[in-house]
């Protein structure tokens, strides 16, 4: 049986309040300047000195502005990081505004297929509500740009640049989505009065025609054949014709993608470490790559990224930013906010407790450049936003060993570092299907 609160119960609540002397300077505080202000504890900046033992030199950070491509910017930073060593090139940038384009046009595809394929269900269903709360959006999985640039190749940003609509894209996400649920009222309508293969064929392939001129539009149209002409580092003129996309990825950043692989730390019951798992309806590109993620301890995870480091090489990571972070001081540190001391409540939990019950999830994904290890062992990482110069230290951050253990959840590291056991796993396992809402499933 339900019970309401009673007079007395608020009587005793107000009571505990004002026989307490520091109460109303609290208020005052609290109510002024506001929870994270109030108990900010700037001792945490201290301990956060961006001076780093494995300091990686990756140049001037990128801005994704209005938009929520990270994943897509952080996972061309590691790239362009690569390209820009072996071809004395720094601050040079490759076009994301080019992968953007054709992931939101590969997930319009992966849209209309995940609508036919739950046609037979009510639209109260859950998997059905989940496709139509958000059918598109700016996020995304490191596989997820994998199988973009897989199929489609990628281009330097002097041959697609920024577009409003890229770098601000709320009014293109609005108009996308409005659009992919009107075709899915089309879709499932054809499945209910049991349409052939090819009506529906035919539906899907002029709503793809109509997806493509928004976004052509919207984005401007990508390339398919462009000359790199650039001046290196020491001014030398260099010019490369006749390129596509694909031809630039092979000669520029010449990475075997298969070789990377994501690594997760998800301590909850239902994921056993050591073993893989995917989400189900997660992806871009139908038939393309699989999202596919190898679950470890924090202890595995760490030691994974800082052999990436050691080995000169910069590590795509997501985690959930907005959580013990403070933005414009570019520190993310558990001890920063302390809001157990302000309101004298325990707000502890442990980090499946979060994940299980919604308090926390991958937000965001940057790069680590970086690493401070004090007899072996990280105490604070260094870490390449996309928010541009204006916040932390030219737009790096420092990152406290505590906070990673709390709210990082995935890297992306070559697999050559992985201990043959878990290679092994990787490698041959059969990840797995997890729920589509699962935490795990997040989009960066």
């Amino acid at each position: 049986m339900s019970k309401e609160i009673t007079a007395d119960q608020t009587a005793r609540y107000q009571q505990a309040l004002a026989t307490d002397p520091t109460a109303k300077v609290l208020e005052r505080a609290v109510s002024h300047q506001g929870i994270l202000a109030t108990s900010a504890d700037y001792a945490s900046e201290t301990d956060m000195t961006p001076v780093f033992s494995i300091d990686l030199d990756t140049g001037k950070v990128a801005n994704q502005k209005q938009s929520g491509r990270c994943w897509m910017f952080a996972a061309l930073n590691t790239m362009r990081h690569h390209l820009a060593e072996q071809f004395n090139l720094s601050d040079f940038e490759l076009s994301q505004n080019y992968t953007n384009f054709w992931d939101k046009f590969e997930k319009a595809n992966y849209f209309y297929e995940n609508v036919l394929a739950t046609a037979d269900q009510p639209t109260s269903s859950r998997k059905v509500a989940f496709l139509m709360a958000t059918p598109q959006q700016d996020g995304g999985q490191w596989d997820m740009l994998c199988a973009i640039i897989q199929k489609y190749g990628i281009v330097p940003k002097s041959v697609m640049p920024e577009t409003y609509n890229s770098s601000k894209s709320n009014e293109l996400n609005g108009t996308l989505n409005l659009k992919l649920r009107k075709d899915a009222v089309t879709l499932r309508k054809l499945v209910a009065d049991k349409a052939s293969d090819a009506e529906i064929a035919a539906a899907k392939d002029k709503m793809l025609g109509e997806v493509y001129r928004l976004l052509s539009f919207s984005l401007g149209e990508p390339a398919t054949e462009f000359d790199f002409e650039y001046r290196d580092d020491d001014k030398q003129y260099h010019i490369d014709k006749g390129l596509t996309p694909k031809t630039f990825f092979d000669k520029y950043v010449n990475w075997d993608l298969t070789d990377f692989v994501s690594i997760i730390n998800a301590p909850t019951d239902d994921k056993p470490y050591n073993h893989t798992y995917t989400v189900e309806m997660l992806g871009n590109v139908v038939n393309g790559r699989q999202v596919k993620h190898l679950n470890v301890t924090m202890a595995d995870f760490k030691q994974l990224a800082i052999k990436q480091l050691q080995a000169g090489q910069s590590v795509w990571f997501g985690c959930d930013v907005g959580q013990s972070s403070e933005r414009q001081k570019g520190i993310m540190d558990t001890k920063f906010y302390d809001k157990d001391a302000l309101f004298n409540i325990d707000f502890a939990t442990t980090k499946a407790e979060r994940l299980d019950y919604g308090e926390s999830m991958m937000t965001h994904a940057m790069v680590l450049t970086g690493v401070d290890l004090v007899d072996g062992q990280p105490t604070k990482w260094k870490v390449e936003n996309s928010w541009g110069e204006k916040v932390g230290t030219k737009g790096y951050f420092v990152m406290s060993d505590a906070w990673m253990d709390e709210y990082c959840y995935q890297v992306v590291v070559n697999k050559e570092f992985l201990p043959a056991n878990l290679k092994q796993i990787q490698e041959t396992e059969e990840p797995t299907v997890l729920a589509p809402w699962d935490p795990m499933g997040a989009l960066a």
